[in-house]
């Protein structure tokens, strides 16, 4: 993973982008190597899980982070519109 991080990193640089060191962190999933991921000398942040475009990404591929949520939302929202509803 180090190699493609810095195939990445050589390649943004070539047509004139950089990677922003603080912001960027990184999600291993099923990796055997636990060795830590640098760019330019500095280490990048291992998470164990993060939210894109609303739904949760972590390292086990589960989803059950993401639908508990979901679920638990979904109810609430009905449980709000249930008073609507039985207005006669």
């Amino acid at each position: 993973m180090q190699m493609e991080t810095a195939s990445v990193a050589a390649f943004s640089a070539s047509v004139g982008l950089s990677i922003q060191k603080g912001k960027t962190k990184i999600l291993k999933f099923k990796a055997d190597n636990s060795n830590p991921i640098t760019l330019d000398g500095e280490t990048l942040e291992d998470i164990k899980s993060f939210t894109y475009m609303g739904s949760i990404i972590n390292a086990q591929r589960s989803s059950d982070a993401d639908i508990k949520p979901r679920i638990s939302k979904a109810t609430t929202a009905f449980l709000q519109l249930k008073n609507i509803w039985s207005l006669k």
